[in-house]
């Protein structure tokens, strides 16, 4: 007979091993397999042949890798893009978690309303930009053309640099960017509004009456118990801005000085059928990933200890 502990270990490893099962068949063995083609010479044409007596071991693929100039031009592209719309979509979600924190008459739909842009598909939110961005016929460049006195109507989705009073401005790099802020911060908004429903408000109530400026209550009071959730939530945008690949592809296909990593994995297995450098690519963004991943880790352990 078995104790009561064993039957529920019993239990519990047979409801676990169909979650295993998936993992293993769509994660770990695709990953593995990702592993072994990255030490590979090969082309994608030449997968269907190869056999366990073809594989080899070469570490040519990330010597290409990392000794092309365009490898480091899509990491700095890359890191610019996850951290300022990371900051981006943090402080919208910050702004506007903070004015809609007091009640007042039609507050939850307009709440409702900023859920729009994360639950509206990635495909018709680039359609609707794409429309708005036309050079043709788009709303933005009629404004521009009828009230800001352009020239000539601009073409936001391909134009690598232009100058904004002497300056030069990556304007693509930055409509992908706002693209990702506006898709991204109800996300932010959601995290940091429930946050601010649990804060302690006599606290901030307490510091208005002694004298504080709403500026200084939400420095000192707000902003220290808020700090958790908004350094989570910095990783993990980070993490998954980092690897966006959809927004930036749909928008711009890597034109206009928006080509990250992802794009440029893409670039290598589908145009260049390189399948032993797109491998190579992809291991070298895990990489850079589980670093942060391990950050995320940690602050999740020391957030519950907290």
């Amino acid at each position: 007979m078995r104790t009561l502990s064993q039957q529920e270990n019993r239990a519990g490893k047979v409801l676990v091993t169909p979650t295993l099962l998936i993992v293993t068949l769509v994660v770990l063995i695709p990953f593995l397999a990702v592993v072994v083609l990255a030490f590979q010479d090969l082309r994608l044409i030449e997968i269907q042949t190869l056999t366990l007596a073809d594989l080899t071991v070469t570490f040519e693929n990330f010597e290409q890798v990392l000794t092309s100039s365009g490898f480091w031009a899509a990491f700095r592209t890359t890191l610019v893009y996850a951290a300022l719309s990371t900051i981006g979509s943090i402080g919208v979600g910050l702004v506007l978690a903070l004015a809609l924190r007091r009640p007042f008459r039609g507050r939850g739909l307009v709440r409702g309303l900023l859920l729009i842009p994360y639950v509206l598909p990635v495909v018709a939110a680039v359609t609707i930009w794409e429309q708005l961005l036309s050079s043709q016929y788009g709303i933005i460049n009629a404004i521009g053309r009828q009230f800001l006195s352009w020239d000539q109507p601009i073409n936001f989705l391909s134009t690598s640099s232009t100058q904004v009073a002497g300056v030069p401005i990556p304007l693509t790099l930055l409509v992908v960017i706002v693209f990702e802020v506006w898709k991204s911060f109800p996300l932010a908004f959601l995290f940091i509004m429930a946050r601010l429903q649990a804060a302690q408000g006599d606290v901030e109530e307490a510091a208005l009456i002694d004298g504080a400026s709403p500026l200084q209550s939400f420095r000192h009071v707000l902003l220290p118990q808020l700090a958790g959730v908004i350094a989570l939530l910095s990783v993990l945008r980070f993490i998954w801005s980092f690897q966006s690949f959809n927004e930036i592809y749909l928008l711009t296909g890597g034109a206009g000085g928006t080509q990250v990593i992802a794009v440029r994995v893409y670039e290598e297995l589908i145009n260049r059928a390189n399948i032993g450098t797109a491998s190579a690519l992809g291991l070298v963004m895990t990489a850079v990933l589980a670093v942060f991943l391990l950050v995320y880790l940690w602050m999740s352990r020391r957030e519950e200890s907290v």
